[in-house]
């Protein structure tokens, strides 16, 4: 569990983070939105201990990453934006070091190692140096780092980018896999539908701060809904019947009704009908996922 408490970031007089408050619970994905410069990796990179912040507290599992940095990080995989190693390592000896850093014993580390990299498909590179790695090879071989000492809590920075679509689904199935093992996981990414596809909760992040949460229940009606209608014998005075539901209004060839809580497409479908009016399709109207985190954020 990871819980954060008025965490701010400042970099010189710029601040990354602002009085954020957020709690990855056990067994959730929370997922992390914004805009380049929202302060996600910032988030993160504290999170993990990489950087310290300039004032509030982040805890991990109870133990605090600053105070306690060296036991907290013990509970943390960290899997970065863009994975940086030592150019000239050779993938097992580098995965043992680190395993060694959450009190594994090399030995003991070698078969999940092992393991590991047959099933992100780089054992075959196993004696290859880092430094040709590809960085698809590099973002799975970071995961495997992540995974090693088999941590509670998962912070994935921009995870997806760089993989193909093979590595998405990838990612994407070990991600809900850790959630069922009752791992907490914060998964910041660019790419909403997948957020949207694994997260228990989206948190949208703005100038350093969160300005919404989204729990998986509102996900199903973000944002204004509506009714689309469309008539095959449309005149002038179907904005009169259509007003009444709501904010009326036409795309060319839709009906487009919004903002009136509680509308129902079978009343205005028997109002329309018994107008003579001939309904060909009829449906609840709701925004995606990126229409409203564009709509929060501009």
């Amino acid at each position: 569990m990871i819980t954060i408490t008025n965490l701010t970031k400042s970099f010189k007089n710029f601040k990354a983070v602002n009085n954020l408050n957020m709690e990855i619970n056990n067994g959730e994905i929370l997922g992390l939105a914004g805009l380049n410069g929202a302060g996600k990796s910032t988030t993160i990179r504290a999170t993990a201990g990489i950087i310290f912040p300039t004032s509030g507290s982040i805890m991990v599992d109870n133990l605090d990453i600053v105070k306690d940095k060296a036991n907290a990080s013990k509970h943390i995989g960290w899997v970065p934006e863009l994975p940086n190693f030592e150019p000239d390592a050779k993938p097992i000896p580098l995965l043992k070091y680190y395993a060694g850093l959450y009190g594994i014993k090399p030995d003991d580390a070698e078969k999940d190692i092992v393991e590991l990299m047959k099933k992100f498909d780089i054992y075959p590179y196993k004696n290859r140096k880092l430094r040709y790695y590809s960085q698809g090879m590099k973002k799975r071989f970071s995961l495997i780092a992540a995974m090693v000492g088999n941590p509670d809590n998962f912070l994935f920075d921009e995870t997806l980018n760089g993989l193909d679509p093979q590595g998405v689904r990838e990612v994407r199935d070990l991600i809900i896999e850790l959630r069922k093992q009752g791992k907490s996981i914060l998964l910041s990414s660019h790419i909403l539908s997948e957020l949207q596809n694994v997260a228990d909760r989206i948190a949208i992040m703005k100038n350093g701060a969160i300005i919404k949460i989204i729990t998986r229940e509102e996900l199903r009606s973000l944002g204004a809904t509506g009714i689309k209608v469309h008539v095959k014998n449309p005149n002038g005075k179907i904005i009169d019947i259509l007003s009444s539901f709501g904010e009326a209004g036409s795309d060319g060839y839709y009906y487009i009704i919004k903002n009136k809580a509680g509308a129902d497409p079978s009343e205005l479908n028997e109002e329309l009908v018994r107008a003579n009016y001939k309904v060909d399709y009829i449906s609840m109207d709701n925004e995606t996922l990126e229409d409203y985190f564009l709509n929060m954020v501009k």
